[in-house]
């Protein structure tokens, strides 16, 4: 999905500003964490009308390990209408809830995407894709759209899609009351690794827990972590009792082997986590670089038309202009938490 805001996300240098105010802060050193942070409301608006609400990219928390970005659209009911956009840099990961989804890209991918499957689009240096709701009216829809961003050795490569249907479930042992299970989209968990290709260390799963459970899911104290809430509310054990619902994101930070979580409802989460990330990324638009320079060329080669970005199948010459770039140079985010 495209990102039409291009919001307080993307740090801008301003000219005038002395030198040592232009240099960002290191973020601070590794260790667990207990930051509650909101989804925030993004207007989209368009032809599309959709509610999203974003979790990722915060302005102190860029990155969660390789995840750069998390939107969830819905629940709603909306006509998605999402016409040819170009990405560089980056992995976009498409998990359903609710609906289906017409995915159709520029190497050559034409499918409906719909609860229990992941798509998978990896951009290299450039690819286009659309994304539309199924029929002319007004559809249930909910589904969160992440984006892993690529490293040095993937970020300049061919473009890539792949769709997987028969992704690894585990069980996650309890405490108290009845057993877990987490479905690993990306990446691995406890051992256990989803077929979808990535490029760094990282791990992306849908964690259910039973009402009335308590639950230990396992972690890698090297890598750090983040929770979603999607349905329900539950407590997370951590520095000290946290609730977590669909409107959160607690950021766990590294040097945990494991939390405990639980609560009275059925509880629905999405667990983020990875290896540290190698670089820090500037992020504009709908393009994941390391400079100024990468975003400026990208977007000049999508508003020339440049066969770097290829034609998206089945469609004409409709697609998504890039918006202005600010007057200021962007600049890399660091984690400051």
């Amino acid at each position: 999905m495209t990102r039409l805001d291009v919001g307080p996300e993307s740090s801008v240098v301003h000219p005038d500003e002395p030198a040592a105010a232009l240099r960002q802060a290191q973020g601070p050193e590794a260790g667990p964490r207990a930051l509650l942070l909101e989804f925030r409301a993004v207007p989209l608006g368009g032809v599309r009308g959709m509610e999203v609400h974003r979790a990722l990219p915060q302005r102190d928390l860029p990155m969660v390990g390789a995840w750069c970005f998390l939107d969830r659209f819905g629940p709603q009911e909306a006509r998605m209408r999402v016409e040819p956009h170009p990405h560089i840099g980056l992995q976009t990961a498409t998990w359903p809830f609710v609906g289906e989804v017409h995915h159709r890209d520029s190497v050559d991918s034409d499918v409906v995407i719909s609860r229990g499957a992941l798509n998978l689009m990896t951009s290299g240096a450039g690819i286009s894709h659309s994304e539309y709701s199924i029929g002319e009216d007004a559809v249930p829809l909910d589904a969160l759209q992440l984006w892993i961003a690529l490293p040095d050795s993937r970020r300049a490569g061919a473009p890539d899609f792949e769709r997987h249907v028969d992704l690894p479930h585990i069980v996650l042992a309890a405490e108290e009351g009845a057993e877990g299970e987490a479905i690993i989209v990306l990446g691995e968990l406890a051992g256990v690794t989803s077929p979808a290709t990535v490029y760094t260390p990282i791990v992306g799963a849908e964690l259910r827990i039973p009402a009335g459970s308590r639950i230990r899911l396992p972690l890698r104290p090297e890598w750090e972590y983040a929770l979603a809430g999607i349905e329900g509310a539950a407590s997370v054990s951590i520095d000290e009792p946290t609730t977590i619902d669909p409107q959160h994101f607690l950021y766990l930070g590294t040097g945990r082997d494991e939390v405990v979580i639980g609560g009275d409802t059925e509880t629905v989460l999405f667990l983020l986590g990875g290896e540290p990330f190698e670089d820090d990324i500037v992020m504009w638009w709908n393009f994941v670089g390391r400079t100024h320079e990468d975003i400026v060329e990208a977007r000049d080669a999508w508003e020339q038309g440049s066969p770097r970005f290829g034609h998206v199948v089945g469609h004409g010459d409709e697609r998504i202009p890039a918006p202005p770039l600010p007057g200021v140079r962007l600049t890399q985010r660091r984690r400051r938490v």
